[in-house]
């Protein structure tokens, strides 16, 4: 790889991580500023909670994206995309408990048990740590097949991080219908690809079976 190319990838790895982290930056400038509207407590977990689910989505879309649209450059950035979603799930969770409950363990912990939308938030968070721990490229090759079966917890993950967002609406379910439709078609594009990839491999071992009976 020569250098300039080098210094590109390099380039753009820069652009995305602090695109990335720039939510957050944004909400420390909202903080500090006194800009976060009448109940700042709810604006910092709602835009905490609200960007871990994003990114959630931006790491799932990745593979549709790069199958699709030939988008492979995106495919190294994936990993990155969910270690964001846990960051901000990690801010989102620690908010909740300082700003919301105050870190009353009695009251946390009747939150985590008796309310659904935290119940599954919560659980979708615990799914999340093993993902992150094991997100190197050490553990990668440590755990082989492995891998791959445990990374698949964040079909699940989505699915309660969208009953969560449905778990807290009082009204307006737009947000949630917009989220539900994008999950809707990243999990399908994958069920139909899985599906068609197994139809496929059958009529050729048909095929094949068929072409030694001869």
């Amino acid at each position: 790889m020569d250098l300039k190319r080098k210094t590109k990838q390099r380039a753009l790895w820069w652009a995305i991580f602090l695109s990335a982290l720039t939510p957050f930056v944004l909400l420390m400038i909202a903080i500090v500023t006194q800009n976060l509207g009448a109940d700042p407590a709810k604006e910092i977990v709602l835009e905490l909670g609200t960007w871990a689910i994003n990114f959630l989505w931006v790491t799932l879309a990745i593979t549709p994206f790069r199958k699709m649209f030939g988008f492979n450059w995106m495919l190294p950035y994936r990993r990155m995309m969910g270690l964001y979603s846990f960051f901000y799930a990690c801010l989102h969770l620690l908010s909740f408990a300082t700003f919301i409950v105050g870190w009353d363990v009695k009251i946390l912990l009747s939150e985590l048990t008796q309310r659904p939308y935290a119940i599954v938030g919560f659980i979708a968070f615990l799914l999340l740590v093993p993902l992150a721990v094991t997100s190197t490229k050490s553990m990668q090759k440590r755990l082989k097949k492995h891998w791959l079966n445990l990374h698949k917890l964040v079909y699940p993950i989505a699915l309660l991080s969208l009953l969560h967002i449905i778990w807290q609406i009082r009204s307006d379910f737009s947000e949630a219908l917009m989220y539900g439709l994008m999950l809707a078609f990243l999990l399908g594009y994958r069920f139909f690809k899985r599906k068609t990839k197994k139809t496929n491999k059958r009529e050729k071992a048909q095929k094949l079976k068929a072409a030694n009976a001869r």
